[in-house]
């Protein structure tokens, strides 16, 4: 039993580390969007400037920083959580939440997800979708490929909960990947 726990944990820090280095690489899309948010503002008010495509940009940059580091923030404990109780509860009683919100509501909700993003992203490619805007950014179809990542690295981080929660159940202990950027992590 032990050498099947010691796999699930590899597979759940292996889900975490994908999820943490797509975080990080978002966390640079932030900074890129609050330079172009700017440069859009100074160029319009301030030279009366200003072109469809350059406004588009920042907008898809924010679209695709919730749907990227959604599972980041899940993974590193940073959503709300509803339960007042959690924090101060038992490791077992918080991976018992865990688990069965993960169960009874991510996954269904991913499940939903998928199945109208899914056909919604293969008609955007087979049209090759552009921007709808006069002047706005070609490759709209790239954008709304996020839906796809979304749904994927939060899958994934179902899994590695349901790992943690599983063996949080059986051990009376949260065993979490080093490093949390976050703190509490999931285990909190």
């Amino acid at each position: 039993m032990p050498a099947v726990m010691s796999l699930f944990s590899r597979i759940a820090d292996f889900i975490d580390t994908i999820n943490r280095k797509v975080g990080h690489t978002v966390a640079w899309l932030a900074f890129s969007m609050a330079i172009v948010t700017f440069s859009v503002a100074a160029l319009r008010y301030g030279f009366s400037l200003g072109w469809v495509w350059f406004q588009e940009t920042y907008v898809w940059m924010h679209g695709s920083i919730i749907m990227l580091a959604m599972a980041y923030t899940l993974m590193a404990g940073g959503h709300v959580r509803v339960d007042i109780f959690y924090r101060t509860a038992s490791v077992r009683y918080r991976a018992l939440v865990d688990l069965l919100g993960t169960i009874l509501l991510l996954l269904p909700t991913l499940f939903v997800v998928a199945k109208y993003t899914i056909p919604y992203v293969i008609l955007s490619w087979s049209r090759l979708e552009v921007s709808q805007e006069a002047g706005g950014m070609p490759g709209l179809f790239l954008f709304k490929t996020t839906m796809l990542a979304f749904f994927t690295l939060l899958f994934l981080q179902a899994i590695s909960i349901i790992i943690r929660s599983s063996t949080a159940l059986v051990t009376g202990e949260y065993v979490e990947e080093s490093g949390e950027d976050f703190e509490g992590g999931q285990g909190g």
